[in-house]
């Protein structure tokens, strides 16, 4: 009995990852073509003369509300010229990354059809990593001066829980983040379980968007920090239980287990010390990932579906 059913289990999975591979095979002969503008070296090797012609092409890089003595001084400013200098030593080419951002679109338009490539333009933003991608319906823009790599001299003064991710690998998995942030609608983010699914639905965007990357990746953590999420995961889920923590709307709440920090606060001194931040979106990625399991849902009604709906239908189960 136990060689039939793992047998029926076997041929499940095999059924299951050649539907995968038809998937993507199909996603691969959409083969969207895109060409990188790098706007950085555009302005990094403009002199004078060159403001015109540049403000003609790229009209939304210069807000009007800066004269153009302003781009002349920052032009010849040798804190933006070794900013440049960076970049340009960094990226040298940007082959590999263009060719993930085709292959993230690809996958865009397979599951959103009405979805339009945008120009992809480079630039620099004095190290904003609060904005280090900005999409629009035309435009995406990518500060480079925010992936030089975690232990680059430009953020020393930056923590290193947020300078962790500023590395070139993550550069395609920020673009799916905020197109996942364009394609959810939650309008109303009140209790906690709120917060968990909707950074849920955004991880589950990337897990379907970037089938390349790995976890780690797609969340932003180092491989010991989601090894200790997996690990926890059974006490995590029963401290919030416990504590009905779910559907409070306690606005100290996110700060604890949602936003970005160093660790999350359980407050139990030896836990916080070892856990990652952010561990209620990772909680939260676990109830989306099981809701869409055991629910025949496509990935676009998921992230338009209520938090309650979507956790009330997960069966939701933390690993032991």
């Amino acid at each position: 009995m136990k060689n039939i059913l793992f047998a029926f289990l076997i041929a499940i999975l095999m059924i299951s990852c050649k539907d995968e591979n038809k998937v993507e095979r199909e996603i691969a002969n959409i083969n969207i073509d895109i060409s990188v503008e790098r706007f950085d070296q555009f302005f990094g090797n403009a002199q004078e003369r060159d403001l015109p012609k540049l403000k003609q092409a790229y009209p939304f890089m210069f807000p009007k509300k800066y004269k153009d003595s302003f781009w002349i001084t920052k032009m010849k400013d040798t804190l933006q010229q070794e900013l440049i200098h960076e970049v340009e030593n960094k990226f040298q080419t940007f082959d590999d990354v263009e060719l993930e951002i085709e292959t993230l679109f690809n996958h865009l338009k397979y599951y959103f059809p009405e979805f339009h490539p945008p120009r992809i333009i480079t630039t620099t933003s004095n190290v904003d990593y609060r904005n280090k991608v900005i999409v629009t319906d035309t435009i995406a823009l990518i500060a480079l001066d925010t992936y030089l790599g975690k232990d680059h001299f430009f953020y020393e003064g930056i923590q290193k829980f947020i300078r962790h991710n500023f590395e070139s690998e993550q550069i395609v998995v920020d673009i799916a983040g905020a197109y996942a942030e364009r394609y959810i609608y939650q309008p109303q983010r009140k209790t906690l379980l709120d917060e968990m699914i909707y950074f849920g639905k955004q991880l589950y965007f990337k897990d379907v968007m970037l089938p390349n990357k790995t976890e780690a990746q797609r969340i932003n953590y180092t491989d010991e920090q989601l090894d200790w999420a997996q690990t926890n995961e059974h006490f995590i889920w029963r401290y919030f239980v416990e504590r009905e923590l779910l559907y409070n709307s306690d606005t100290k709440l996110p700060s604890r287990f949602i936003n970005p920090a160093p660790f999350s606060k359980f407050f139990l001194e030896q836990i916080d010390t070892n856990s990652p931040g952010r561990i209620g979106q990772y909680i939260g990625w676990q109830i989306v990932r099981a809701y869409m399991k055991n629910n025949d849902v496509s990935l676009k009604n998921m992230l338009q579906t209520k938090p309650q709906d979507i956790f009330n239908k997960s069966k939701f189960k933390p690993r032991k």
